[in-house]
């Protein structure tokens, strides 16, 4: 997954926040939509909790944050550098997702070390990304990545960190068309699935990247979605296998959605029977 060096990069859509206070892994008055997975250990999808705290202010600040403007200039940027790729993969999905749907509103990443204020409350590195509907923004901790390979085993791989974050975008797109809502939390988890493997599908034509995606690259991706499936969570944790209880559906189901999504380019398939 290697950007074009000389492809400009934006870096105004993701905002580095550096280390922060805010924690305890909740998210008091607000709905969150969580997509990395680590949210399905404590049930984290579409909650809304009470006791508002009055989120949304900005945390305090443990360390100076990156000036991304100055540090993520170019693809060249994003082939080095963690924090700048995060940049171009967003820059990427923002970029179809704008061309695609005339309604589409650009929507912030927010990178964050520790904990984070939001418009849906406090929150900690354990909740994994999020998107939070409240102030359309995608949260993210970068150990999440960490995580996924240590914790949940994922392989890993800049893919498998590219599909989280247009998981998270797919929720952005889904608050901008009314169907946070609309349905039961698997069936919008499976859809925001799919929808990043759309995204996948279309990236190279966005000019970002020096080629088309490989078969390599989409395995990392599959991966990821498989271990973060409901089932493979629940037999990790000790449990047992509880479909009725799922969230954010199961491996089978994640790697079928976003398969589906790349397999056809296109986010209308990404509803109804063939989700599920």
């Amino acid at each position: 997954m290697d950007f074009k060096d000389n492809v400009n990069l934006d870096a105004s859509q993701v905002e580095d926040r550096g280390g922060g206070g805010g924690g305890g892994g909740r998210f008091p008055g607000g709905m969150v939509v969580g997509g990395g997975g680590i949210v399905s250990l404590i049930a984290l999808v579409l909650v809304f909790v009470l006791n508002n705290i009055g989120g949304g202010t900005e945390p305090g600040q443990q360390q100076p944050p990156a000036n991304l403007a100055q540090e993520c200039r170019t693809g060249k940027d994003a082939d080095q550098s963690e924090k700048c790729q995060v940049v171009g993969v967003v820059n990427s999905i923002q970029d179809y997702w704008k061309t695609e749907l005339a309604e589409y509103r650009a929507a912030k990443t927010v990178l964050y070390s520790g904990g984070v204020r939001t418009a849906c409350g406090a929150a900690d590195s354990s909740v994994g990304p999020f998107y939070c509907p409240g102030d359309q923004r995608v949260y993210l901790d970068l150990t999440f990545f960490d995580d996924l390979q240590s914790r949940f085993g994922a392989k890993g791989g800049p893919f498998a960190q590219a599909y989280v974050i247009a998981h998270e975008y797919g929720h952005h797109v889904q608050n901008l068309l009314g169907a946070l809502e609309s349905g039961s939390s698997v069936a919008v988890e499976l859809q925001a699935d799919c929808f990043a493997g759309v995204w996948a599908k279309k990236a190279y034509e966005g000019g970002f990247y020096e080629k088309e995606f490989t078969q390599t690259d989409i395995a990392e991706a599959l991966d990821a979605a498989a271990a973060v499936g409901d089932d493979r969570i629940q037999q990790r944790s000790g449990g047992r296998v509880d479909p009725e209880s799922f969230t954010h559906g199961s491996s089978k189901q994640r790697m079928a959605a976003f398969q589906l999504g790349y397999d056809t380019g296109n986010p209308g398939r990404c509803e109804g029977s063939e989700l599920g």
